[in-house]
């Protein structure tokens, strides 16, 4: 097969959670396991950080791959979705898995995918374990698809384990309260190995109390001992901070190219787990190399969709935030800009709450709502029905990109042109 027929047969034949929700969703590891052992346990031959959370675990992700790349580490990155080219999802010092080493993988395998009966994630997962196996990788950062404990990533070597928060997202599978949604991110802590959790909540922390004590692992609560004092500045395009962890400076000044106001409490769960790998001496990594690591996290790692600055005039940016938590810090950072329209680009996928997210947009916007072009994708017109019984007025368009053209044609010079709702809808426009 060539790699257009490659990936034509991954999203065609096999149910993938991103495109189709609930019927792609498995709720044991007992594919994975048959299928790591069918390919010679290449999990087994990796140290693996393994990052779980609402949200945030992407950037997190992102941002200490690219550390260990400038601490001279071969850094493995394995994150879910992807925005324009499958081969994102799995990359090794910011280089792509190439296109011949996918369909290699799959039609060396495709026997065993077709006995196990492997879904989409599952054969991802093997993909980007064989790869980094096969290519002597030092670590391997892995994002969690969602969940953890039955998340396909779960089987891995790590360690340190890092969950950055606990929100309402995917709660047909994961739980409808945050103590089960934690479980299931708790999920990844492994015995004997350390871990990190981003964020406090007092309907959470005893859960990962209880899981550590019973795994006999370190806990640690970043925001407990790190703390980023982010520089006062009107401009921006540019977010400055100190990082300080236990009441002593670590790093002055640090550009962070990442500038959604969310990214200061990601770099405090980052900044916790660079302490505690260092402090056990799994990380060789001088100052310069992390201060290297933060401000080219963009440059290594090619993250995008994270406050995307796509224009400057009109200013116009995209943001892959997608359950009320997210939008929640989106919207205030809208708050703070001075403008004077707001366009909102705007769509959803069938599986979240779109009413409880659509309310906490602000009224003030003029809407473009659109259909991200997945088959989960949310019809456009029934979202705008929605949004106007939730205050929100605006037009519907057929496609992201018709929507985003609408917007770009009405904003003025000093206008604010926002895109967002779905990392599907964001994928569209970068």
């Amino acid at each position: 097969m060539t790699y257009k027929e490659t990936l034509q047969w991954l999203y065609d034949q096999l149910p993938m959670y991103q495109r189709i929700g609930q019927a792609a969703y498995k709720a044991n590891l007992d594919n994975t396991d048959a299928l790591l052992e069918a390919i010679g346990h290449p999990e087994r031959k990796f140290k693996a950080i393994h990052i779980a959370g609402t949200n945030g675990k992407g950037s997190v992700s992102h941002l200490l791959a690219s550390i260990l790349q400038e601490a001279g580490y071969k850094t493995g990155l394995y994150t879910s979705p992807h925005l324009k080219d499958f081969r994102e999802r799995i990359k090794i010092n910011g280089e792509m898995i190439s296109e011949d080493q996918v369909v290699n993988f799959i039609d060396q395998y495709k026997p065993i995918f077709g006995h196990i009966q492997s879904s989409f994630f599952e054969m991802t997962v093997a993909m980007a374990y064989h790869h980094f196996a096969h290519e002597k990788v030092d670590f391997v950062v892995l994002e969690t698809g969602m969940g953890g404990r039955l998340d396909s990533t779960n089987r891995c070597n790590p360690v340190i384990t890092v969950i950055t928060n606990i929100g309402f997202d995917h709660t047909q599978f994961l739980g409808d309260t945050l103590e089960k949604i934690a479980l299931e991110k708790a999920g990844i802590i492994k015995p004997g190995i350390p871990v990190v959790v981003g964020k406090r909540q007092p309907q959470t922390d005893d859960v990962f109390k209880q899981k550590a004590m019973q795994s006999g692992s370190e806990l640690y609560f970043a925001e407990d001992r790190v703390d980023l004092r982010k520089m006062q500045t009107a401009d921006v395009f540019k977010q400055t901070c100190d990082i300080w962890i236990e009441n002593q400076l670590f790093l002055d000044s640090v550009d962070l190219p990442l500038l959604g106001n969310y990214q200061i409490e990601n770099m405090v769960t980052v900044s916790q787990s660079l302490a505690v790998l260092r402090k056990q001496e799994i990380l060789a990594a001088d100052l310069n190399q992390i201060r290297a690591g933060i401000e080219n996290v963009i440059v290594n790692t090619g993250l995008q969709g994270r406050w995307q600055i796509l224009h400057k005039n009109p200013l116009t940016i995209a943001d892959t935030a997608h359950n009320s938590d997210g939008i929640k810090m989106v919207v205030g950072q809208l708050a703070t800009l001075r403008y004077e329209k707001l366009h909102m680009v705007f769509g959803m996928v069938n599986d979240k709450e779109a009413f409880a997210i659509l309310q906490l947009l602000p009224k003030n916007a003029t809407y473009y709502f659109c259909k991200p072009d997945i088959p989960r994708g949310r019809d456009e017109n029934q979202l705008q029905e929605e949004a106007f019984k939730a205050g929100l007025n605006g037009k519907s368009y057929h496609s992201v990109r018709q929507a985003y053209n609408a917007a770009m044609n009405n904003a003025g010079g000093n206008d604010v042109v926002y895109v967002g709702g779905s990392t599907f809808v964001v994928a569209e426009v970068v």
